[in-house]
């Protein structure tokens, strides 16, 4: 698709070029120079690949925004990568075929504020100025891990681009708010996690459930959760081993329905109901955990990791109605 967009020309003015301050000085003195910084919006301007990102800054009303004090740290993505989100749906020719609420969320993802150099960049979450219909910071992974990545799939191809209010990585693909499902899927501790959730004896359609409109918890065992499970039982030697019904009762173990319960809402001795229809107790009393009804003690290893429609933490046990 070959897709021209001009800066529109109100937005030439926009451009802070170097500013050069003489200071007064003695014959046989040279002259002081005192270069303004530009900020991450004029860099953006100034910077060809990024006219499209400029484009959607503008119609989306964040320019102000990112010219704010800051700190920020920018996720720029190039032009080829607005090309591609365009290609991505039949209904996107250009970019106001894009509904300006969803394409503010979709930019907002793309920004921390908070300074993040390449440097300090770690296995981690992150929280972004998107907030989502939720009202939290939606959650941006950050994986480094056989080269570096944000959101699963997103390569960074320029790094710690300066700016007055921040930081400018640009990055090869736009990234969209990920929902519980995403979450899962783009993180490699959770590839069992997965695998049980899409496999093909189930009847229930879990990640057609999952995807919906929610809010859903969703308690995630980790890979290491799920060989342990295995390792418990001497015919368990993969998840096709495990009856599917076993499976689906202990799936649905693992989610809440109708509540997005972030640890700041998490109360010693709370009881919680699953989709099974079987409760769970928090216990507080030493490091969040969960205490099972079959009595087991499941620790909670990672919190707060938001989506789109809910929020899911880490666990390091299956859980087991």
């Amino acid at each position: 698709m070959n897709y021209l967009k001009s800066i529109p020309f109100f937005y030439a003015f926009a451009l802070i070029l170097t500013v050069s301050t003489f200071v007064a000085c003695g014959d046989d003195d040279e002259p002081e120079v005192t270069q303004m910084e530009e900020s991450i919006v004029d860099i953006a301007v100034s910077d060809s690949d990024l006219s499209i990102l400029v484009e959607a800054l503008t119609s989306a009303n964040l320019v102000n925004a990112l010219s704010a004090e800051g700190p920020f740290t920018v996720f720029a993505p190039s032009n080829a990568a607005f090309v591609a989100l365009l290609d991505s749906n039949p209904d996107w020719n250009v970019l106001s075929d894009i509904p300006n609420d969803v394409l503010s969320q979709v930019l907002l993802f793309h920004v921390v504020p908070s300074r993040i150099e390449a440097a300090d960049l770690s296995n981690t979450y992150v929280n972004t100025l998107n907030t989502g219909s939720l009202g939290e910071a939606i959650s941006l992974q950050v994986n480094v891990d056989g080269g570096v990545t944000f959101n699963g799939d997103a390569i960074p191809t320029a790094t710690d681009i300066e700016a007055s209010n921040g930081i400018i990585h640009k990055i090869d693909r736009v990234m969209l708010p990920p929902n519980v499902v995403n979450l899962a899927l783009n993180n490699g501790a959770f590839s069992t996690l997965v695998a049980a959730l899409t496999d093909d004896r189930h009847t229930t359609d879990f990640v057609g459930l999952l995807s919906g409109e929610g809010p859903f918890t969703v308690f995630a065992p980790t890979n290491d959760a799920f060989q342990a499970l295995l390792d418990s039982n001497a015919d368990w030697n993969s998840l096709i081993d495990i009856p599917i019904e076993t499976l689906d009762a202990v799936l649905k173990y693992h989610v809440v329905g109708g509540a997005n319960v972030r640890s700041t809402d998490l109360v010693d001795g709370q009881e919680v109901t699953m989709f099974s229809d079987d409760t769970a107790t928090i216990d507080l009393s030493n490091g969040p955990k969960i205490m099972t009804s079959s009595i087991q003690e499941v620790g909670i290893i990672i919190l707060d990791v938001q989506g789109s429609n809910g929020v899911v933490h880490a666990i390091d046990t299956v859980m087991l109605p």
